[in-house]
């Protein structure tokens, strides 16, 4: 960490160039006391990237950023703020302490939070930084977690870690265990220092494959931002052994949808199928990744348009956490009825279909835009259908 980097005349440089071509910074090259040119384009890097996502941090003076990589890695100010609610209690330990972003919100709800960072250059940042936000309740340690746990006698109310994939595990699906730590190898010795574990997962990982690989999961969080899924939350209680809950949740810039259930009714609940009638509802994202395909249906009584399509309909407008929209027309799909509807414009989407919307746009010419929202899917007849439909406001 170099301390030069945070003189008000180099300081003034970064905050000046957040928005200058790096890599006319990096030909013309940076001439100020104490610094390189690479260690200033990191900092200009690192800041614009926080700018949205960790906005309390940009707007901070002489915040010390590390790598792009480490900022790109952490959570958002909205996933930590709404995880830090979760949970409560007198004292948490944040095992995979990074840059410190959730600990920081964790620090609002708990008397006492300890940081354990292995990385001894960013421990240093995240301890400076902590100052110039004005924390005064996070005590950070450049130790493995892990590692700190085994050797102090200390019990927390609660254990937090977000474990990283390794490097060299390729492809979509991963497991726990090949990540960094691997928890459910430590599990057992972490419930020596506490009854109550949160882990963080990436959205890539399986509902299905971590509900094996752990143990004593009492409920599970999905945590999408305007639709797009962030993050998994894995509560884990000691000795729990009853029946998981699912929890999700869609941040919106206007209000949060939320939708919960019991995993074992999933397989249980009886899902009425009908044609499109006047609505259509596709669930947001948290939803999907949670499959809550059935629970869905029934909880808001609407019935599915296919097993697999995930989209459903009735015929009375209701408050649904997702898209709603009024069915203006069902066609079957075919060039000719797709031709007589005259539709050159309009916003795609594909459920149970096999074709992809690259390729419909392109065989029926179709740009992207418009006020027609059209659902390329599969019916309860096994027909594949094209839904024309308009948005519903909300508000």
């Amino acid at each position: 960490m170099n301390k030069e980097i945070l003189n008000t005349v180099v300081q003034e440089f970064i905050n000046n160039n957040l928005n200058s071509d790096i890599a006319s910074l990096l030909l013309k090259g940076i001439s100020l006391d104490g610094v390189t040119t690479r260690e200033i384009i990191e900092q200009i890097e690192a800041k614009k990237k926080c700018e949205i996502k960790l906005s309390n941090w940009f707007s901070t003076e002489k915040i010390y950023y590390p790598n792009k990589l480490n900022i790109e890695q952490t959570s958002s100010e909205i996933t930590a703020h709404h995880k830090s609610q979760l949970i409560s209690g007198k004292s948490i330990i944040d095992i995979t302490g990074g840059f410190g972003v959730d600990s920081y919100y964790f620090a609002k709800y708990f008397k006492n939070v300890i940081h354990c960072e292995v990385n001894e250059e960013l421990s240093k940042i995240v301890n400076h930084n902590y100052t110039q936000l004005n924390t005064n309740n996070i005590s950070t340690h450049n130790i493995d977690g892990i590692k700190y746990l085994s050797t102090t006698p200390k019990s927390f109310d609660w254990i937090y870690a977000d474990p990283s994939r390794r490097h060299n595990t390729k492809g979509k699906v991963f497991f726990l265990k090949d990540c960094l730590p691997n928890i459910p190898e430590y599990l057992e010795s972490l419930f020596k220092n506490t009854s109550n574990i949160l882990i963080k997962t990436s959205p890539l990982l399986d509902v299905s494959i971590g509900i094996k690989e752990l143990k004593c999961v009492k409920t599970i969080h999905i945590v999408a931002v305007n639709n797009d899924v962030k993050e998994l939350l894995w509560i884990l209680e000691k000795d729990f052994n009853d029946r998981i809950s699912v929890k999700t949740v869609n941040i919106k810039k206007e209000n949060k949808e939320y939708f919960n259930f019991k995993l074992e009714d999933e397989t249980k609940a009886e899902v009425k199928y009908s044609l499109p009638q006047t609505y259509l509802y596709e669930p947001n994202s948290a939803i999907l990744k949670a499959g809550g395909f059935n629970t869905v249906s029934k909880q808001f009584s609407l019935y599915k348009l296919h097993k697999h399509s995930h989209l459903y309909t009735n015929n009375i407008l209701i408050d649904f956490p997702g898209r709603s929209f009024k069915i203006e027309k069902v066609i079957p799909f075919n060039n000719k009825a797709l031709k007589n509807a005259n539709i050159t414009k309009a916003n795609i989407t594909t459920r149970n279909f096999s074709e992809t919307v690259q390729q419909i746009r392109k065989k029926f010419s179709i740009k992207d835009g418009g006020d027609y929202y059209l659902f390329f899917t599969t019916d309860i007849n096994n027909e594949r259908v094209v839904i024309i439909t308009s948005k519903v406001n909300k508000n």
